[in-house]
């Protein structure tokens, strides 16, 4: 099997998670890898030989690893401000980019990132797992096979209470962001997997956006809360705990994103999507078609209690990659979908494919973090989001992230 030279730039907490997966792939071979910290870089070369038996070369700026000619391909997973900025290097050095998710500072650096792949045509996938998650993948097959009818509504959340993670350390790149911010920072988890099942960039765009913030008070508690914290009591916190975003499709559907990171709350997506036939929940693993018995009940606890997971029932749907997972690929990183996203990557990368999230998907999903910001600061001002296809959205064929089968009613 053809393997590809992979160079790893960042070698922190996200960084060392995406090493793990790949070196479960038969397709990767590190080759390198790069951090500005040299106990990270150390760390990161130990788990290669650990499992490969191979040292790979190491690096403390990403320049000299992109002279590296033994580099065929670049994984990025530093912080998020860096993202783009590395991107475009990597693709200017001709070598196979894989970015890390997060979202854009500016506008122009998306347009950059479109510009800089037009010109090279250096192949480019946003990282985003989410993408290839059970439930959204099941969702998405639903939906092509017309079980949901026509698609309405879409709703995502990143709801993550990351006070611990932001103060456990002494520095995290995260909480500049918060102090410094006031926008949906992490928009593509939930808005990723939904831009697909809408064909975004692909028949469908999104036009504008409005976005709100509610005041800031859960980031601002926990720094008396924890030790390292107490260092930051006289910050003032500009991130907003709650953000809400609506974003308004040119085929008419609607989509609502939430941020929700600094209260107390259970890790949830809330993937759920809305059609003319039926419905699904990911929260409750649940999915339900038009039919009486969905008024049975006032109380929706009671519903919820009727068909809690039934979401089992629908496994047919599910593509090849979860109906045949193994427990072994599920440990693999996000439950299984961290392994998916890198056998799609290597296998576009490889074949010379295109990559089931390119470089269009990704100015559009990392777009949104300006623009709410922008939105926010002038009070919920629709924001006209930009086409970054150039009109080319209109024709574009829809790509899957995965193939989905065809599902005899008999």
């Amino acid at each position: 099997m053809k393997k590809i030279k992979i160079g790893v730039v960042g070698c922190g907490q996200r960084a060392m998670g995406l090493i793990y997966t790949m070196l479960a792939c038969e397709e990767a071979e590190i080759v390198a890898v790069c951090d500005i910290v040299e106990e990270k870089r150390i760390a990161a070369v130990q788990r290669v030989e650990e499992v490969r038996k191979t040292t790979p070369m190491a690096y403390c700026n990403i320049d000299d690893l992109l002279k590296d000619t033994n580099v065929e391909a670049v994984v990025i997973g530093s912080s998020w401000d860096e993202h783009i900025r590395m991107a475009i290097q990597s693709m200017k050095a001709g070598k196979i980019t894989a970015m890390e998710v997060g979202g854009a500072y500016d506008i122009e650096e998306c347009w950059e990132l479109v510009r800089t792949y037009e010109e090279t045509k250096t192949p480019i996938m946003m990282m985003e797992n989410c993408c290839f998650d059970r439930f959204e993948l099941l969702s998405t097959s639903l939906a092509r096979a017309g079980k949901l009818g026509e698609i309405v509504f879409a709703h995502g959340a990143y709801s993550h209470d990351l006070r611990f993670e932001m103060l456990e350390n002494n520095y995290n790149y995260r909480l500049g962001n918060y102090l410094k911010r006031n926008c949906e920072n992490y928009p593509t988890h939930e808005l990723g997997p939904i831009a697909k099942l809408l064909d975004i960039n692909r028949g469908n765009k999104m036009v504008s956006l409005v976005s709100v913030a509610s005041k800031a008070a859960g980031l601002k508690e926990a720094f008396g809360k924890y030790e390292k914290g107490k260092a930051h009591e006289n910050d003032v916190v500009k991130q907003g705990d709650i953000i809400t975003t609506i974003i308004t499709c040119a085929n008419g559907e609607a989509i609502t994103l939430t941020l929700d990171t600094t209260l107390p709350k259970h890790y949830s997506r809330e993937f759920t999507v809305r059609g003319t036939k039926g419905y699904c929940v990911q929260e409750a693993n649940m999915v339900l078609f038009d039919c009486k018995e969905l008024h049975d009940f006032a109380e929706p606890q009671k519903s919820l209690q009727r068909w809690l997971d039934n979401g089992e029932n629908y496994k047919d749907y599910l593509p090849d990659i979860w109906r045949n997972i193994t427990q072994k690929e599920m440990e693999l990183g996000h439950g299984g979908m961290d392994y998916m996203m890198f056998k799609a990557f290597f296998k576009s990368a490889i074949n010379n494919e295109p990559m089931p999230v390119d470089v269009y998907d990704a100015a559009a999903w990392m777009c949104i973090t300006a623009l709410s910001e922008q939105s926010i600061a002038q009070g919920g001002a629709p924001q006209p989001i930009p086409d970054f296809t150039k009109g080319k959205w209109l024709t574009r064929p829809r790509l899957d992230v995965v193939e989905f089968p065809t599902v005899s009613e008999d």
